[in-house]
């Protein structure tokens, strides 16, 4: 029998891609472009987020 797995939840904020290249328009001598990587401060590169359960405050 197939186990069910629970479906991963996607980060609303960058829709599953936490992490993108951003080019700076410079050139290195060897002929690459200079690039500077941005992570989602949302999900904190994960492209998840966590469930309303782990959310929930604990106590009364």
């Amino acid at each position: 029998m197939p186990e069910n797995t629970p479906a991963r939840r996607v980060c609303r904020d960058c829709d599953g891609f936490p992490v993108v290249h951003i080019t700076t328009g410079d050139v290195t001598p060897d002929g690459r472009r200079h690039t500077l990587a941005a992570t989602c401060p949302a999900c904190k590169g994960t492209g998840t987020r966590a469930n309303r359960a782990a959310l929930a405050p604990a106590g009364r």
